[in-house]
């Protein structure tokens, strides 16, 4: 199985409009289609060529409580928060002071040895990141376990173990195979 990058990760505001001047008009993603209909709309910004976000527009959602990033939270959650690579430590500086100059709080450049990172939230509340890689490191080609008590599946290295699950024994048929819509 080959994936090819997170096609895209669907949240939800309940104003468009400040939406898409977030994510259109600071931090520069094109908006690259939308739809709506029956008191809702899914439009979809790029972050590049294969992966977007997109949000659906619910009258009376509300944003969220805002939960700084990587603090412990009890209580429901879906996730702790989405983080966006940049090319370099110039556009991560610039996209601070962009976030900065239109008034939204941002964390200072944070040292996670691979990765230097900025925080911030967009105006639905949602926590997210700004990071590039820092030269030298690439846990992609070398990856790193630096945990002091990590699980037992972590243990068990960086490849997939597909015998750990059950083999497929009954494939869907071709002939069963439909596309709803």
């Amino acid at each position: 199985m080959k994936y090819r990058g997170i096609n895209h990760l669907a949240m939800v505001t309940g104003n468009m409009d400040a939406t898409i001047r977030f994510w259109r008009d600071l931090i520069g993603m094109r908006l690259i289609y939308g739809f709506g209909k029956d008191g809702f709309r899914h439009y979809f910004f790029e972050i590049d060529e294969k992966n977007t976000l997109a949000f659906f527009e619910w009258e009376g959602a509300q944003s969220v409580e805002k939960k700084h990033h990587g603090v412990q939270f009890k209580g429901p959650i879906v996730f702790d928060h989405i983080a966006f690579g940049v090319e370099s430590s110039e556009e991560a500086w610039l996209l601070k002071d962009k976030l900065e100059a239109a008034g939204f709080e941002c964390s200072d450049v944070i040292d996670h040895v691979f990765i230097h990172s900025i925080y911030s939230f967009d105006p639905n509340g949602i926590p997210i990141e700004f990071c590039y890689e820092v030269e030298g490191y690439d846990i992609r080609k070398n990856p790193s376990l630096n945990d002091d008590n990590p699980s037992l599946a972590a243990t068990e290295g960086a490849e997939s173990q597909p015998e750990k699950w059950p083999e497929v024994t009954h494939p869907t048929p071709r002939e069963e195979r439909f596309v709803v819509r």
